[in-house]
């Protein structure tokens, strides 16, 4: 399918590694042109090439988005897109008595306020150009709690809350606004995750790892190319239609009928 999407401009945070980069490229082989941002200068030239190297037009820029100072870097160098990412690591896990108030207000700026931001800066001119696609790449702990992410289950619920509304009122100008809330995927941050859970357990990394996959009902980890193809989908001239929506991709983790 060709999503109609070349020639657009492209702006991804967290895009250096991960679901996010996973996202980047997606659309890179459609044809978009990618802007990325990510603080790590390593990470960010790598995915730069990787990207590049598909034939497109990429700008790597490194920055903080959860400053003020990185989101105005990432959009002078990408001040109109046509599609916008957010995406930004979640918190590790831990137990909601350790967390102090800096902690709460860290992961709101990195998993809403930033967001927010972004898409302040940047949806009423997709509006007044009839095209614009935002995704945010949540979580499924936004849908399903899990005890020890009670940072990521609050931050990423108020997003979610704030998008409900704002979605509704840009759709009419070919604007849609949706969050993805991804399962467990075969990436980095999920390592990081089970490596907490190796500290607090005492279990081998290698049990826990496979413990978290056979719990899943398709007995795997998702692959992050998976996750890029349906983020780019969400992004396509054909996905019009479909906005303020919370989209798991889960492997059918989430046990609901709704």
């Amino acid at each position: 399918m060709d999503l109609g999407i070349r020639g657009r401009k492209a702006l991804l945070s967290g895009a250096s590694r991960g679901l996010g980069k996973a996202a980047a490229i997606a659309l890179a082989r459609d044809g978009a042109e990618i802007t990325i941002l990510a603080r790590s200068r390593a990470t960010l030239d790598q995915a730069a090439g990787e990207i590049r190297a598909l034939g497109v037009k990429v700008t790597a820029v490194a920055g903080d988005v959860t400053t003020a100072e990185g989101r105005k870097a990432a959009l002078a160098a990408c001040p109109e897109p046509d599609i916008l990412i957010n995406s930004a690591d979640g918190s590790l896990p831990g137990d909601f008595r350790n967390y102090t108030r800096a902690d709460w207000l860290a992961a709101l700026d990195a998993m809403m306020l930033s967001p927010i931001e972004m898409m302040r800066a940047t949806v009423d001119g997709m509006m007044a150009r009839k095209f614009g696609r935002i995704v945010n790449i949540s979580s499924r702990s936004a849908k399903i709690a899990q005890h020890e992410n009670g940072l990521s289950n609050g931050a990423r619920s108020g997003l979610i809350g704030f998008v409900a509304g704002l979605s509704r009122q840009t759709v009419e100008h070919n604007v849609t606004i949706n969050n993805i809330l991804p399962g467990i995927f075969d990436t980095d941050a999920q390592k990081r995750h089970i490596e907490v859970l190796v500290r607090e357990t005492g279990k081998p990394f290698e049990q826990i790892w496979n413990e978290r996959a056979a719990g899943n009902p398709a007995r795997r980890y998702g692959r992050a190319e998976e996750f890029g193809a349906y983020c780019a989908f969400l992004c396509s001239a054909q996905a019009g239609f479909i906005t303020g929506q919370n989209l798991l991709i889960d492997g059918g983790s989430y046990p609901g009928t709704y």
